[in-house]
């Protein structure tokens, strides 16, 4: 924690978050923005199915690449830097995929969004383990979870609308400009957290001894996939949202909105519940709880496919339960991470970010496609993602103190 946070922001810790929130929410927002347009891309580009699925893979697997590199940089340069070049090159990827005019140009300018986006997200959580001690850290993470959450929650009937009324490239304007609006905004508020006497060496070799280091910790590992492989339980049906809402549930494309509104509902609740519970139930118990709720709908889900025709009535609220639960639990896990390495944040906020866009990316380009025509697949599949967070969680919590907040990988928090 940096010995002068008190007086880098002064102002309320909410407002703090808020800011923090605008620069995480740039990553899903610029997914849900575009799906409702896949159709009309793919017409307009002469691109298949297959090819505009590889649009989302690209951008994931970019950012899942360049979220190794975000954090370590910000631990060198500062969090301010990053965030500001970052924001700036996502802007300019935009105005690249609106300009595009075949599906190759497409994926380049996606990939680049991906390789900018993640700045924001990476960057702003090693700035709440800069500014604040734990309890208080997780409130805020919750905070953050919870506005970011309106963001993605209407980017679906922005989306829809822009393309309706002015076509597709305008959906990717629009990001354009967010992404220029966050580079002044970030210019102009906010401060840079990392104490000086924090800054680490930015060599080659100093980076890949803490790379090795850290993902060399079975802890560290298991963390990650606790917190980041059953978000895709969610995300699974997210990314089959052209298949799962328009072939299984014959919802117009202006209406894909409903997934998006009870993900980020539960989400957002979720969220609200994490911040309540800081500090007054011990956190291994708080993602006990985040668990039982992801399995029991899980299983809920799995049983209503097998026996009951489907219907949105059912199935977008199950998966709004399941955010919340998942939402729940992951502040609890990301401090957990974070603290395996307090002098080295960042780079364990980018080794996680990149651990959960790995398995995002893989979702995306090879799960996906292979069970979003089948309800009973989609669900099978979901269940089993949680239960993959399950059993890493299951593994790691009895190495953990039962105060929480685990001991460091040792090595990786020196300065080298």
């Amino acid at each position: 924690m940096n010995p002068n946070a008190s007086q880098l922001w002064p102002g309320r810790r909410w407002t703090l978050a808020l800011l923090l929130a605008t620069l995480s929410m740039i990553g899903p927002f610029s997914i849900d923005t575009y799906i409702p347009a896949f159709a009309g891309i793919a017409q307009s580009l002469g691109a298949t199915p297959v090819e505009m699925q590889q649009t989302l893979s690209a951008y994931l697997l970019a950012f899942a690449l360049m979220n190794l590199f975000h954090g370590a940089l910000a631990d060198s340069f500062g969090r301010r830097p990053v965030v500001l070049v970052g924001m700036t090159v996502f802007a300019l990827a935009s105005l690249g995929c609106a300009l595009s005019q075949s599906i190759g140009q497409l994926l380049l300018f996606r990939a680049l969004q991906g390789m900018s986006a993640g700045a924001g997200m990476v960057v702003s959580r090693a700035v709440i383990r800069d500014m604040f001690p734990p309890h208080e850290a997780q409130r805020v993470m919750s905070q953050v979870t919870l506005f970011f959450g309106l963001a993605p929650a209407i980017a679906p009937i922005i989306g829809g609308q822009l393309f309706v009324w002015l076509g597709w490239p305008s959906i990717f304007g629009l990001l354009a400009l967010i992404g220029l609006g966050l580079s002044l905004l970030m210019g102009a508020r906010l401060p840079e957290t990392l104490d000086p006497a924090q800054r680490q060496p930015f060599s080659v070799g100093h980076l890949m001894r803490g790379y090795v280091q850290l993902g060399g910790s079975a802890r560290f590992m298991a963390l990650c996939l606790a917190s980041g492989v059953p978000f895709n339980g969610m995300f699974l049906y997210v990314l089959s949202a052209p298949v799962f809402l328009g072939e299984h549930m014959h919802l117009p494309p202006t209406r894909f909105f409903y997934l998006f509104l009870m993900t980020i509902g539960g989400i957002m609740a979720g969220a609200w519940l994490s911040g309540r519970l800081a500090g007054r139930i011990s956190p291994h118990r708080q993602v006990r709880h985040g668990f039982q709720i992801m399995g029991g709908v899980g299983l809920l889900n799995v049983g209503l496919n097998a026996l009951v025709p489907v219907s949105p009535w059912w199935a977008l609220p199950i998966l709004g339960v399941y955010s919340l639960g998942w939402a729940m639990m992951v502040p609890v896990v990301t401090l957990l991470v974070l603290d395996q390495a307090p002098e080295r944040r960042g780079m364990a906020s980018s080794l996680q970010a990149c651990i959960g866009s790995v398995a995002n990316a893989l979702v995306a380009g090879a799960l996906a496609p292979l069970v979003m025509h089948s309800l009973m697949g989609l669900a099978w599949a979901s269940l089993g993602l949680m239960a993959t967070g399950l059993l890493a969680w299951a593994w790691v919590r009895p190495r953990l103190p039962q105060g929480g907040h685990g001991a460091p990988v040792a090595a990786v928090v020196r300065a080298g």
